[in-house]
């Protein structure tokens, strides 16, 4: 798949990286250290019994529940095959705008995608969804149809509550995102209670896995995950996320950007009608060290996805902007 993201490209680590979304505090202490200390010369347990069983403790569930994922993306490609080969050419349905992963995992399955969630064998829901950083309830569909919410970001989320999620959704975590760890690939998906899921559907998927699905890295990584300790540092991360946000919004709205409500640590924005576009302008940021998320990707063109940062870096945007956008307004005590 050709789906665009952000962070290092070809030319390298941007120095100012406003363009993924992973915990600007991180990374996590604790499971910093239990990603360095891992054993890389030995696989892990196969069938990873004891990280299955702490991943279970975390979210109160049986341990056989617990799918394990290369990545959210791998799980993504991995049960957009599975359901085609459950139901060939079936429909799926994706948030719009919304990761370009769940389309393009689909094509590559053959299956198809649904107008409606009602059209939907298999319903895919962000929550909160992405670029936006809002809430929205889980899609109805059709009765039987698979419904996934990828909770890549509620771990982060600065502002308000959840929307209750039904019995019968899977749940789909990827904590490297809200541990600052985005380098380390290793997800997991949580299934529904016995007697609400498709137990063929469960198997199958586990036998798409391919050995040794997580490495060592992985293991560390999500072990660390399910300890109450790096769980207290992601919430008490919360509260410096809030205070860089305020600033972030204050600071762009100095520039004279738009900026769109978010419950996350990301929101979107859309520049000035003097400002070039993002297509012409975001380039010359990066050359420039500072890396910015093209939004139309994620199905809002014309608009950026901006991830919240240190007052370094967002010094560092405000300073840019003006060299690159001399017409950009000017706010007393903002200069």
């Amino acid at each position: 798949m050709s789906t665009l993201h952000g962070g290092p490209d070809a030319l390298g680590v941007p120095r100012w990286d406003f363009s993924i979304n992973a915990n600007a505090c991180g990374p996590a202490p604790a499971a910093w250290r239990a990603v360095q200390a891992a054993d890389a010369t030995r696989y892990p347990d196969p069938g990873y019994r004891a990280l299955r069983d702490a991943l279970a403790a975390l979210h109160g569930v049986e341990a056989h529940r617990i799918v394990l994922a290369g990545s959210a993306s791998e799980f993504i490609v991995r049960l957009s095959v599975a359901i085609a080969h459950q139901a060939p050419g079936a429909a799926v349905h994706g948030p719009r705008p919304g990761y370009g992963d769940y389309a393009a995992a689909a094509r590559a399955a053959g299956l198809v995608s649904a107008a409606s969630p009602c059209q939907a064998v298999l319903i895919w829901h962000t929550q909160p969804g992405s670029p936006e950083g809002r809430s929205s309830p889980l899609p109805e569909g059709t009765p039987g149809a698979l419904r996934v919410v990828d909770c890549a970001y509620a771990p982060l989320r600065l502002h308000g509550e959840a929307p209750p999620l039904p019995a019968d959704a899977w749940t789909l975590w990827s904590p490297n995102k809200a541990l600052g760890l985005t380098g380390v690939r290793g997800a997991y998906a949580v299934a529904p209670a016995a007697g609400l899921h498709d137990h063929a559907l469960h198997r199958r998927l586990e036998a798409l896995a391919p050995s040794w699905v997580l490495g060592a890295h992985a293991v560390a990584m999500l072990d660390a995950w399910a300890h109450r300790e790096t769980q207290q540092w992601v919430r008490d991360s919360l509260a410096t996320l809030r205070h860089w946000k305020a600033a972030q919004l204050a600071g762009c709205d100095a520039l004279g950007w738009a900026c769109e409500p978010s419950d996350t640590p990301f929101f979107v924005a859309h520049w000035p009608d003097a400002a070039p576009p993002p297509a012409q302008l975001l380039p010359r940021l990066r050359e420039r060290g500072l890396k910015l998320r093209d939004a139309a990707s994620l199905g809002r063109p014309g608009a950026v996805r901006v991830s919240v940062q240190p007052p370094a870096a967002q010094q560092a945007l405000a300073v840019l902007w003006r060299e690159l956008v001399p017409q950009a307004p000017a706010v007393e005590g903002r200069r």
